[in-house]
């Protein structure tokens, strides 16, 4: 099977519990074949495939078809949503990681490195949301309004590519982070000894793995490639 792990998601993001259930990355890793990225878990691709089937069984409702939204109605949901989102809780998270591992690194090392990482993500993801905000996200409408009106930009195109090779490099290295995070804290499994705060701490973390992955799958599946079409 050829097509990617990527372009399924793309077409209907239900198949995305379906490769995360088999430890599959579908967002930063999503340009990997089905065949290689079966291979790489011990999956069987015929398992798979069948468990894709299932979960796409029922039509996908047009709210969650987010392939066939128009280029500028995506890029707005994004930040509405998922740039939002962020802005709205990392300082919440890294203020809870920081908490924990003054209260608790002596029992659990693991909450400074959480920390610092968590530290780094934030920062990161606050200068790639602008960048995304001010140049790449109104060079696609521009380019859009173009390809409707049948005019060409070719210097404009030129700057989106460069700008999609950095941006795509920097979703890596921050999907990487976060996987980091994932580790450290044994898939946020929270220890015997845990206060309220650990706890919620972890739920949060996982919250933004969770959305950091959709939003990283719309922009390196769906938002990008069709931007390169341009």
């Amino acid at each position: 099977m050829q097509q990617t792990v990527g372009e399924f998601v793309a077409g209907d993001y239900r198949t995305a519990a379906v490769f995360e259930r088999h430890g599959i990355d579908f967002c930063c890793g999503g340009n990997v074949t089905l065949d290689e990225a079966c291979q790489e878990k011990g999956v069987e691709p015929t398992q798979l495939l069948r468990e894709v089937t299932e979960a796409t069984a029922q039509p996908l409702e047009r709210g969650q078809n987010f392939a066939t939204w128009e280029l500028g109605f995506l890029a707005d949901y994004i930040v509405n949503t998922h740039h939002t989102y962020v802005r709205e809780e990392s300082g919440t998270i890294a203020g809870y990681a920081r908490k924990i591992a003054e209260v608790h690194g002596g029992r659990h090392p693991e909450l400074l490195q959480i920390a610092d990482i968590f530290d780094r993500i934030a920062a990161e993801l606050k200068q790639h949301m602008h960048d995304e905000e001010e140049t790449l996200f109104p060079a696609v409408r521009r380019l859009s309004a173009a390809g409707r009106e049948g005019t060409g930009a070719a210097a404009e195109m030129d700057a989106l590519r460069s700008s999609l090779r950095t941006l795509r490099h920097e979703h890596d290295q921050v999907g990487a982070a976060i996987h980091e995070i994932r580790a450290l804290a044994h898939d946020y499994a929270v220890p015997d000894d845990a206060c309220t705060t650990f706890t919620l701490t972890y739920r949060k973390l996982e919250e933004f793995e969770d959305d950091l992955h959709l939003h990283v799958h719309l922009e390196n599946n769906i938002l990008f490639p069709k931007a390169e079409k341009l």
